[in-house]
């Protein structure tokens, strides 16, 4: 018994070191952030009106004691934005952007992206990956604008957004302030967050008091959802979680069959209809959601090194990908196209880990655009039960040659006998391995 005494003294003893180490670290993370603090006089925070934004807000007024810029982009993401400016207001905030980014986004952003036909790891068609720079560049924007030293966000420490957000920040002005809250409070639950509400009178929706199903994040090209009921990869998403496509089981039984017209590699017109860009990618979003394209469910590595399980809805962005490979394999001499799959994969793992404003992004936007100069016609799709289908592509620009690539007599364009010389170039290699490593070699390739 005596002996037990000694362990429950010792683990006291032990416990009341951690606990005094913990208050300490805690008290040294306040005092960086009362130094930080105490040099922050205004900050631009990228904010949407909702609970943990509206934390953030009070956050920072009461933590940096600065003044607060709110500025809040509409992306297409479908929400009624009024409602944020109102609530900045109510929190006492003086300057409040609110701006409709929609053709911007799609214009240089979107499009840019699309012509390098990117996806990354193969799937993800980089929907919030490439808002996020135009965010950032717009939050620099607007600090130059009001003179503001800090700039502030509000995703999590576990997550790519954060150094998509920063790494623009960082590029586009290298002396800005960045603000982290996730990364500095204890609010790291969802009760803490909905009590620091309570006790600054911010108002709390009741479908926030409980820990939502999943997260989402939206815009003109796409919308994701993650987290929580989905963080099990082996459980399909309830059918109800998806707002922007009808199931395939669901879509029309008849085929909707749609024209697009490219200009240099971009989309200008749907059925022969000219189109704004945010209007076109709009327009391909209907159609493609009524026929049940473009959702995904992948297993995704982060930049910052753990895997991820998201669902994405982009139809209009599937169908668009589909258009462009096919005018592009019309336009494109082989060489360029074959390059520019081989670019892909290094562009959208730049895109994805937030590195827009970088020059080997640049250096590979130059080259891609380049191929893009005779990328001129129109495609024909049909789309059905969650399929997009090629069924036309022609251009002024085709290198397609009926005669040439005709089964039928080609009049002298195309003498079958050259072909026996090429073989023979491209075997030379092959056969002088063969002779000179003998039976050994051969074996080796059965």
């Amino acid at each position: 018994m005596q002996s037990q005494g000694i362990t429950v003294q010792k683990a006291s003893l032990g416990g009341t070191r951690v606990a005094q180490r913990a208050s300490t670290a805690r008290a040294a993370r306040a005092r960086v952030v009362s130094c930080s603090a105490s040099k922050v006089k205004k900050v631009v925070l990228a904010y949407s009106g909702g609970l943990d934004t509206s934390v953030i807000l009070k956050w920072l007024q009461d933590t940096y004691e600065c003044e607060v810029v709110t500025f809040t982009a509409d992306l297409g993401q479908g929400e009624e934005l009024e409602p944020a400016r109102k609530k900045a207001e109510a929190a006492g905030v003086k300057e409040i952007y609110i701006d409709d980014l929609r053709e911007e986004f799609v214009r240089d952003f979107v499009f840019p992206m699309f012509r390098a036909n990117s996806q990354y790891e193969g799937v993800y068609l980089l929907g919030t990956s490439i808002a996020r720079p135009l965010i950032a560049k717009r939050q620099i924007e607007i600090a130059r604008e009001v003179g503001a030293d800090a700039v502030s966000h509000g995703a999590t420490g576990k997550g790519n957004d954060q150094v998509r957000f920063e790494l623009g920040y960082y590029g586009l002005k290298p002396d800005i302030k960045v603000i982290a809250p996730w990364r500095e409070w204890d609010l790291n639950s969802r009760t803490k967050l909905i009590s620091y509400a309570e006790q600054h009178g911010i108002a709390v929706p009741a479908g926030k008091r409980n820990e939502p199903p999943f997260s989402m994040d939206a815009n003109l090209l796409h919308i994701s959802y993650e987290g929580n009921a989905l963080e099990d990869p082996w459980v399909e998403p309830s059918e109800s979680m998806f707002t922007r496509s009808v199931s395939p089981e669901k879509a029309p039984d008849e085929p909707t069959y749609i024209e697009i017209d490219f200009e240099h590699g971009d989309p200008v017109a749907i059925n022969g209809v000219r189109m704004s860009p945010a209007t076109l990618l709009t327009e391909l979003n209907r159609l493609g959601g009524d026929n049940g394209i473009g959702r995904v469910d992948i297993v995704e590595s982060r930049f910052v090194g753990m895997k991820s399980r998201g669902v994405y809805e982009t139809p209009g962005g599937t169908v668009l990908l589909t258009a462009r490979r096919a005018i592009e394999s019309i336009c494109l001499d082989r060489g360029e196209a074959h390059l520019k799959d081989d670019l892909m994969p290094r562009y959208a793992e730049l895109v994805y880990n937030g590195f827009w404003f970088s020059p080997e992004r640049l250096a590979l936007q130059e080259a891609i655009d380049k191929t893009q100069k005779f990328v001129t016609g129109t495609v024909r799709l049909k789309l059905y039960k969650g399929n997009t289908m090629v069924v036309g592509r022609k251009s002024e620009f085709s290198l397609y040659d009926n005669k040439i690539s005709s089964f039928e007599d080609d009049g002298g364009a195309y003498d079958q006998k050259d072909a026996a010389g090429f073989i023979k170039l491209q075997a030379l290699r092959l056969r002088t391995l063969a002779r000179n490593r003998g039976d050994s070699w051969s074996k080796e390739l059965y």
